[in-house]
């Protein structure tokens, strides 16, 4: 479940007319997938951090880590 503790951000995009999906704990791409529904996005957010995780386990990388917001 530490998939969970990394950062989503899904916002609206007029441009593209869809939602946007970014993974700012992870570097590269400013928006990582995409989705016509929030709740698509979200899905598919999910799935690119499952993706993410692998790839990273393929090649050894370490993974990065999570930004976790920490109350006071």
């Amino acid at each position: 479940m530490s998939q969970f503790k990394y950062q989503m951000v899904i916002q609206w995009s007029d441009e593209d007319n869809c939602f946007l999906v970014g993974l700012p704990d992870f570097p590269g791409q400013r928006w990582r997938t995409h989705g016509d529904t929030y709740e698509s996005a979200l899905a598919n957010g999910i799935e690119a951090i499952e993706s993410l995780l692998l790839a990273y386990e393929a090649t050894g990388e370490p993974l990065p880590e999570p930004a976790v917001l920490k109350a006071a």
